[in-house]
């Protein structure tokens, strides 16, 4: 007895349109294959009760979730015979055709088109099929290349598109109409940043105003960098680089639009000049995960220029690599390197080993000259050969070697020349303490290693004066409840405040004294849950003797 054949059927509509019908396309192509199935009762056909059906979907991609569940059950081995109204309903697409051809092959599979009687199993059914799908891609693509110039005429006669109108707009009857409070919205925008000078200085300001986008949305850099490069506000249409005069209503004065520009294009110019390489540390200096971090800028007020450096982890927004180091003044981490370098080169006693090859003479010479030596960054530049920044030291990696040849450029003015396929095989690592505070723009700097004054919290201390004077009040007989009447307080609050009375003396010398961190604020001191002294000590990195004092000497 003949095997049955299990035939499926595939339809497809390119548009959504009509699909609400009683009776529509997809179910016209539906009836037409089942009649030629029932036909070939005697050669045992047999339709699955499976449909696919993908209305709304273009034949030029694969990417149809009817297709995609037909392929995946012929490759299950479900389907022996894909049929359809017309070639074109499998794909328009040559290069797919193949792809979907190269499929049944593999599995024992075939496509029947019943309007046009191909068959997949013979060279010539291919070769037929191949110069369809031919006609049938080249009349996709003429389609296409229709659409692209009727959308570039109408570009140029100023009509509006559609898509999603920019900030300021509305979209009313296919047309761009100005929105009232939107487009008072973009005139402030564009003149603070006339301003301003400064996308970031902008966006802070806007973010502190509570001004958002249309969406409701907080403006982000790049949202301001398009709006103020968008010459929609003068109400022109543009296309492909090219501008046109548009139907639409400009809200924004050319004068105030020009002015903007030209500031945009003086900070890129000068962007453009800014070289990272001229920096001492570029390619050097790596934060405490291994990212390297790279120098960079950005514009304050009145043109003044914050350069720092910032972790790769941060700019490439990978959060599982980044570090506790993300971003650290320019100046200052290269003031710190080139300070503790300085300090190396003219130490003697360091730099005696890397001279004993000279002669005695010529050892006493350098040696005498070595407190008058002025070390330029290009002599760090060579030594270093990387910087790894840590929470509270950096480590500082040189090429030894180089020492005795920097040390005699240095003494006799000459220009220095160093073979570094000789000398970089050795390297030496320093460890130096420093310390990190944090200014407005968020980049941490280094302090230094230079014991700071005490500056006792006024604040913290009466708080924590509070917290033992209710405690003394508990152990007289007041409760809480009578504590809070008193202080017209809330009882969590009295509750909270309390704990400060359970801190260990060692860490309420230090608020006492003003020793306390800056870092540890009342917020952190209230997090403290544990009454054991050398756990809280612990948890605030007080402890095996040490103090916050030795730790910032």
């Amino acid at each position: 007895m003949q095997n049955k054949i299990r035939c499926a059927i595939y339809t497809r509509k390119s548009s959504e349109e009509g699909l609400e019908l009683d009776f529509n396309s997809l179910q016209a192509q539906r009836e037409a294959c089942e009649a030629y199935i029932a036909s070939q009762k005697q050669e045992n056909w047999r339709l699955i009760s499976r449909a696919y059906d993908d209305g709304g979907y273009s034949g030029g991609t694969l990417n149809r979730p009817a297709l995609q569940r037909l392929l995946a059950d012929v490759k299950a081995g479900l389907v022996d015979i894909i049929v359809v109204y017309k070639i074109d309903r499998l794909t328009r697409s040559l290069m797919d055709f193949s792809k979907i051809v190269e499929v049944l092959d593999q599995h024992q599979a075939s496509f029947v088109s019943i309007t046009q009687h191909f068959n997949t199993t013979t060279s010539m059914g291919r070769l037929t099929l191949n110069m369809l799908l031919s006609f049938a891609q080249f009349e996709r693509e003429v389609t296409a290349e229709r659409i692209r110039d009727k959308y570039a005429a109408s570009k140029k006669k100023g009509l509006w598109m559609g898509g999603i109108p920019p900030m300021g707009y509305i979209r009313q009857e296919k047309k761009l109409v100005p929105d009232k409070e939107q487009a008072l919205k973009v005139q402030r925008i564009f003149e603070k940043y006339i301003e301003l000078k400064s996308i970031g200085l902008l966006k802070a300001w806007l973010d502190k105003k509570g001004i958002v986008s249309q969406r409701g949305r907080a403006l982000s850099v790049g949202n301001l960098n398009k709006i103020l490069h968008n010459r929609a506000y003068l109400g022109e249409v543009g296309h492909k680089g090219t501008w046109y005069k548009g139907e639409h209503l400009g809200i924004i004065s050319e004068e105030l639009f020009n002015k903007a520009q030209a500031i945009m294009a003086e900070n890129y110019r000068i962007r453009r000049e800014y070289n990272p390489n001229k920096s001492l540390l570029a390619g050097k200096l790596f934060d405490d995960k291994g990212n390297y971090m790279s120098p960079s800028w950005s514009g304050g007020r009145k043109g003044k220029k914050y350069r720092y450096y910032i972790s790769q982890a941060v700019i490439r927004k990978e959060k599982e690599k980044i570090g506790a180091i993300t971003k650290i003044s320019l100046p200052e981490i290269e003031g710190f390197v080139m300070g503790w370098a300085k300090g190396l080169l003219q130490d003697r006693t360091k730099v005696y080993p890397y001279l004993q090859q000279l002669p005695i003479p010529r050892q006493k010479e350098v040696c005498e000259k070595l407190p008058l030596l002025s070390v330029s960054p290009q002599c760090v530049h060579v030594l270093i050969k990387r910087v790894d920044i840590f929470k509270g030291e950096i480590k500082i990696s040189i090429y030894p070697e180089k020492i005795g040849n920097i040390i005699e450029a240095l003494c006799d003015g000459k220009e220095l020349t160093i073979d570094n396929a000789l000398l970089e095989r050795v390297v030496e690592s320093y460890t130096a303490p420093y310390q990190i505070a944090t200014i407005d723009n968020g980049a941490k700097i280094i302090i230094g290693t230079v014991q700071r004054p005490a500056v006792q919290d006024k604040a913290l201390i009466h708080v924590l004066q509070k917290a033992y004077r209710w405690h003394k009040n508990i152990l007289t007989g007041k409760t809480i409840k009578e504590i809070a009447l008193s202080e017209q307080l809330s009882e969590r609050y009295i509750l909270r405040i309390l704990q400060l009375s359970f801190l260990s003396p060692r860490i309420t010398r230090h608020i006492l004294a003003g020793t306390l961190p800056k870092s540890l604020t009342l917020k952190r001191l209230l997090m403290i849950k544990s009454g054991n002294w050398a756990e809280q000590e612990q948890l605030l990195n007080l402890q095996n003797g040490t103090s916050w004092e030795s730790k910032r000497a």
